[in-house]
């Protein structure tokens, strides 16, 4: 595509956006976004972009509501002012986890969401690490959807842990922690457990050896982290050495950090697809920046190249 390549963002991760735009050696779009006194979004793209390829960053993380509307209306202005092409960079897609219907008379919210994009104007999605790789069945438009894997794995590399078991905090993320002990030369193995209820869950038992094992739990997102923690409890109670928790996502959210700090832990290493706010950070927390994996994503798809060549290349800040 040989028309311009322009970065915008809303306000739930600029300084992310920021670092796309570095690491594409552009500067940032230039565009308000403010709130009305009655707390409506207001937006007013202050530069032109007619003909222009855009691509608009823009985690729906918490304020989810908030940070979606932002994005919505972006879209929408980008169509009306005569973009070429719009693609909407969610490094962090919310209501991703209310993917089916699980019981009755309840809404397939990330469905409905996926039709709130398209509808507003998005041309393509670019993701990373959805909480359901499905999801990406849910829009209709093209989707690409990036893993942190190499992100991570290079960290961890270098940290090179001896007698390491990657483990998985419930069976849903098995096939995440077997990719991962696979690229880092570990052993697996995986808590399986019981939900009692949304904030509860009872550990059962674990599948695998974590005795005398220095242990990786992995997840794509930390929310509360109920239940990674828990699993890092019922490693440490079995023998494990040396806990590590990694996530992609840090959502952090309600009494995470409270049951963070009560947790024997050497590391926890998330990226910045959300921002961590300065009431969260913490020494044993690394963060680690996606920017460069979103801006060589982005770079392809303005020249029409694959992406999936990202998916085994190792990438860090």
């Amino acid at each position: 595509m040989s028309n311009m390549m322009k970065v915008f963002c809303g306000t739930a991760n600029r300084t992310l956006a920021e670092r796309i735009c570095e690491h594409l050696n552009i500067r940032l779009g230039d565009a308000t976004v403010r709130r009305f006194a009655d707390g409506e979004v207001a937006i007013k793209i202050d530069e032109d972009v007619r003909g222009a390829d855009i691509f608009v960053v823009q985690p729906t993380s918490p304020p989810v509501n908030d940070h979606l509307m932002e994005l919505v209306l972006l879209m929408d202005a980008f169509k009306r002012a005569s973009a070429e092409r719009i693609t909407a960079v969610i490094p962090y897609f919310g209501y991703a986890r209310q993917d089916r219907k699980d019981e009755g008379r309840v809404p397939i919210s990330a469905k409905l969401v996926a039709n709130m994009i398209v509808a507003a104007g998005a041309d393509r999605v670019l993701a990373l690490d959805l909480h359901a790789a499905q999801l990406q069945g849910f829009f209709d438009i093209p989707v690409d959807h990036l893993y942190a894997a190499p992100v991570l794995t290079r960290y961890f590399r270098r940290l090179d842990i001896p007698d390491l078991t990657v483990v998985a905090p419930d069976v849903g993320s098995s096939k995440l922690a077997r990719a991962y002990s696979k690229r880092l030369g570990g052993g697996l193995a995986i808590v399986d457990k019981r939900r009692v209820s949304d904030k509860e869950t009872e550990v059962m038992t674990v599948i695998g050896d974590v005795k005398d094992r220095n242990v990786l739990l992995i997840d794509d997102m930390i929310a509360t982290a109920g239940s990674i923690t828990q699993a890092a409890r019922t490693v440490r109670d079995l023998g494990a050495k040396d806990i590590y928790l990694a996530a992609t996502h840090a959502v952090l959210s309600g009494d995470a950090m409270d049951h963070l700090d009560k947790t024997p832990l050497e590391g926890l290493v998330v990226t910045d697809t959300i921002p961590v706010a300065p009431e969260n950070r913490r020494k044993y927390l690394k963060v680690l920046s996606v920017a460069r994996l979103l801006g060589e994503a982005i770079l392809r798809i303005h020249h029409a190249e694959s992406v999936s060549k990202l998916f085994d290349v190792d990438l860090d800040e």
